[in-house]
């Protein structure tokens, strides 16, 4: 091929791939089908002692029941999936929210050749990223050990599996339904294996079963069960501790074999259904085309232009991350009628129910994008809410799926009064109300549900240091906001003025904490005087994975209020540089060790400003609130650019079922949801040319930014459906009616813009 075909080829190659570049900056002009942007791998380069995300390749679609992942660690491993492994052990069905919450509802599929290896050691595949495709709705891999090419294609609660095999007397399929309790029966005649399993890494659930079914094509030459490393006798149905299947046959090259397989939390006839509702006379093809069909409608709801290729790939891959949380938990039954199995109860009841999110990262960023974006599905979840209060009696706050107790705060307050507050509608509102005023004024029956240290926090107006409740400066602060949260609620549900006065007052809490010795939060013990000694740079004791430069800023409602307590605008502009600014030290003595978001803060070079994780991702955004937005502007592109890569290593931390893909893709069209339970986001800078969000209720924001660059990160001017706009902030209301927004960007910034405080986002100290 001659050299200028060769050119002219690469090129053609390239705008193909990408839906339009411009050779010389490869800048993406339009997006025609964002799936094949998207790079599930992004954040699998992750181990306990460094976390680059913490994800795993998860195959499925939007909220599904079920993903599916390549599995290269061992059974019972929260790192399912790492990026520098050399062998997958199996593929795996998988409703894993993070590693560190690990896995329920699970058991594997592998393919292998030459003698019956159903262990997972035995039957591991070397196998290389070469050989191997991901995608939100396809993945395919070569085995090499077993020289099979693996591939899945996915529906919410079922999938099929393609596996190409060699020419071989000795191809099997192996099904591990994993330790803990398992079952498996093989029925020959229907070319079908049944079983379940009921490992599960959270509290014990009454009755609980991951039911599945398979098909396969192919008539079986040879069918047996086994229990951990030993085959079984003749029988071919099994119960023990470990349970699992293997099936054989011979095979011509290229062979393939296809399964069909699906599950149930009710029932093998359940599993059944959602296999013949959701697969049916499909080919595998056929399930792969509408899953992609799916993603690239959904992932089409926003649409971005004008950014380079890794910024376009980063945006959608965080969106497609943010698209699994949380997930549904409920099956349609034979009258098709919504119904799911109960984790707190272990029965089955009718109606909505999601699971695997933890309020206390979620509710900051990725459910003020439901409530944007897709309050249909939001709607969903707070139906499940109402089941979750009235089977359990409390409202998760980590939900993996039913209570977990890990994290703080109360957070279910701030996802419950932000969807009524945002315009959702037609749900049992009042059940929520009441749960919430349940949950704010008493302990659960687990630390991390409830208020744990509420006689205090409601009699003292704080929670004490020298309690014994830990993390107790960090529960404060967040019970403040959630009580605002409540107070917001109860002002639009009309509630008695005496009950709004409560929460009123509680919402100003967070001042109890403030240290004006040193300008920041502070544990306080139970007579009043600050814990001493205080070291503002020592992670965890009085704060959440965190220390108190991190948490001194977590007053959601009432930034202007925490303004005057460290001194007016400038002394608070101040401190927010000091952020930056400061050393990346720490003093990790309440661990005992250097956890993984310690070392995250320390490797990243941007000071105190430890984005890996939840509490200060909207610190960045706090300029606004004091008269000096080019500064939010500086740093939010500088955080997008250098935290945020389309690669195995590209997050910062863990991504956290969503939130810090929630961030990256709310900061990269320009706003951020600083306070979830107001009507008001607060401005950054966007980092596309074009940004376009098609709303549910069929209107269109547009935001554009022609003049963005690498350079130009700054925003000069700003207008809001053709009228000059000064504030620092885009309402929800108003941009349900549709808008265009259209930002002038500049090399330099514009230090007389937003200075104004009549252009200041919201703030309860305001409030008249």
């Amino acid at each position: 091929m001659k050299l200028n075909q060769i050119f002219s080829f690469s090129l053609l190659f390239l705008t193909g791939m990408t839906g339009g570049i411009t050779a010389q900056a490869q800048e993406v002009k339009k997006v025609a089908e964002p799936a094949e942007w998207v790079n599930p791998l992004m954040g699998t380069a992750s181990n306990p002692d460094l976390s680059n995300g913490n994800t795993y390749p998860a195959i499925g679609l939007p909220w599904g029941m079920n993903l599916w992942s390549p599995q290269t660690g061992p059974m019972g491993d929260g790192w399912m999936y790492s990026y520098d492994a050399t062998k997958i052990r199996g593929f795996k069905q998988t409703h894993q929210p993070s590693p560190w919450m690990n896995d329920y509802g699970q058991f594997a599929i592998m393919p292998v050749t030459g003698g019956m290896k159903f262990d997972q050691d035995a039957r591991a595949s070397w196998f290389s990223h070469k050989a191997e495709i991901s995608k939100p709705y396809y993945y395919s891999v070569y085995l090499a050990d077993h020289d099979v090419t693996a591939e899945i294609a996915p529906t919410e609660r079922a999938a099929q599996f393609r596996f190409t095999f060699p020419k071989s007397d000795s191809s099997f399929i192996v099904i591990d339904a994993f330790d803990k309790g398992s079952y498996v029966k093989i029925i020959p005649s229907e070319r079908k294996i049944i079983g379940y399993s009921t490992r599960h890494a959270g509290k014990k659930m009454e009755n609980f079963k991951d039911y599945f079914v398979i098909y396969s094509d192919k008539a079986f030459n040879l069918s047996r069960t086994w229990h951990k490393k030993t085959l079984a006798g003749d029988t071919l149905e099994l119960k023990a501790d470990h349970a699992g299947a293997i099936i054989g046959f011979k095979t011509k090259r290229g062979e393939q074999v296809n399964l069909k397989v699906a599950s149930s939390f009710i029932s093998f006839d359940q599993a059944e259904l959602n296999l013949k509702r959701e697969i049916g006379g499909d080919n595998f093809d056929q399930t792969k085309q509408k899953a992609r069909n799916i993603w690239n409608k959904t992932l089409s709801r926003i649409s971005v232009e004008g950014g380079s290729v890794d910024q376009t790939r980063t945006f959608y891959s965080c969106l497609y991350r943010m698209l699994f949380f949380p997930n549904k938990l409920y099956e349609l039954d034979a009258q098709n009628k919504t119904v799911h199995f109960s984790p707190y109860n272990g029965k089955v009841l009718p109606g909505y129910l999601y699971g695997g999110t933890g309020f206390w990262d979620t509710f900051r960023a990725l459910y003020p994008f439901l409530n944007l974006m897709f309050p249909s599905v939001n709607k969903e979840m707070q139906e499940g809410l109402v089941n979750d209060y009235k089977e359990g009696g409390w409202l998760p706050e980590w939900s993996s799926p039913g209570y977990a107790n890990v994290m703080v705060g109360n957070n279910s307050a701030s996802i419950v009064s932000e969807a009524y507050l945002k315009g959702l509608r037609g749900y049992d509102i009042d059940k929520l109300y009441e749960a919430l005023l349940h949950d704010a004024n008493n302990e659960g029956p687990m630390s991390a549900v409830g208020r744990y240290g509420v006689k205090y926090y409601n009699e003292l107006g704080y929670v004490p240091y020298d309690v014994k409740i830990n993390e107790n400066a960090a529960r404060t602060l967040e019970y403040a906001y959630d009580d605002f949260a409540i107070y917001q609620l109860g002002k639009a549900l009309h509630r008695p003025q005496a009950e709004l006065d409560i929460y009123k007052k509680r919402a100003m809490n967070y001042k109890n904490l403030f240290d004006p010795s040193t300008g920041l939060m502070r544990g306080k013990n139970k007579d009043g005087k600050f814990q001493s000694p205080f070291n503002p740079f020592k992670w965890g004791d009085a704060f959440t994975e965190g220390n108190s430069w991190h948490y001194s800023w977590s007053v959601f409602h009432d930034i202007q209020g925490l303004v005057n307590l460290m001194g007016g605008r400038q002394k608070f502009v101040n401190k927010l540089d000091s952020v930056f600014i400061l050393p990346p030290i720490f003093d990790d003595s309440y661990y005992g060790g250097v956890i993984h978001e310690i070392r995250e803060m320390q490797i990243m070079n941007m000071g105190q400003y430890a984005h890996g994780n939840q509490p200060i991702q909207h610190m960045i955004y706090l300029y606004n609130y004091a008269g000096e937005p080019w500064k939010t502007q500086r740093w939010v592109r500088e955080a997008m650019n250098k935290l945020y890569k389309p690669t195995p290593d590209g997050y910062c931390g863990d991504e956290d079922n969503g939130q810090t893909s929630a961030w990256y893709v709310f900061s990269s069209i320009g706003f951020y949801p600083v306070c979830p339970a107001s009507d008001q986001y607060v401005l950054g800078a966007p980092l596309f040319k074009k940004a376009t969000l098609k709303l549910e209720n069929g209107k269109t924001v547009t935001i554009n930014a022609p003049a963005n660059s690498a350079a130009n990160k700054y925003v000069t001017n700003m207008t809001l459906n053709a009228k000059p706009y000064s504030n620092n902030w885009v309402s929800h209301s108003g941009l349900l009616r549709g808008a265009v927004i259209n930002f002038d960007m500049s090399a330099q910034p514009n230090k007389n813009r937003g200075t104004n405080p009549a252009s200041f986002p919201y703030s309860f100290s305001n409030e008249k």
